[in-house]
C-alpha cells in the first residue's frame, strides 16, 4: 500500500470570501492561494471571517490551492500539532 504523502501547513491571512466556504487566503510569504474550508471545520459550523489568521494544510503537487484546519484565536499560537514545519531532531535526539 503506497504512503500518505506530507501535507505542508502554512498559515496565512484571510483577504476575501468567495461562494461555496472558499476564501483567498495570503501566506506569510506573500503568495496568494484559493482555499476553503476543511470537513471537521464545515461540521461544526466554525465561523472564518476577514482578517482571520488560519493555517492552510496544502498539497506539494497544487501551490495555488489549499484546505483551512485551522482559525486562530487573537493573540495566541498555534498549538504545536499545528506547527507549520516539522521540527528537525537535534544531535541528542538522533543518537537516541
Amino acid at each position: 500500500m503506497a504512503k500518505k504523502e506530507e501535507k505542508m501547513r502554512l498559515e496565512g491571512t484571510i483577504t476575501k470570501s468567495l461562494p461555496g466556504t472558499q476564501f483567498l487566503v495570503e501566506l506569510e510569504n506573500g503568495h496568494e492561494i484559493l482555499a476553503y474550508l476543511a470537513g471537521k471545520m464545515r461540521k461544526y459550523y466554525i465561523r472564518v471571517l476577514l482578517g482571520d489568521r488560519v493555517t492552510v494544510e496544502m498539497s506539494t503537487y497544487d501551490l495555488s490551492r489549499g484546505r483551512i484546519v485551522y482559525r486562530h484565536k487573537k493573540g495566541q499560537a498555534p498549538p504545536p500539532s499545528l506547527s507549520p514545519t516539522p521540527s528537525v531532531p537535534t544531535e541528542e535526539e538522533k543518537s537516541e
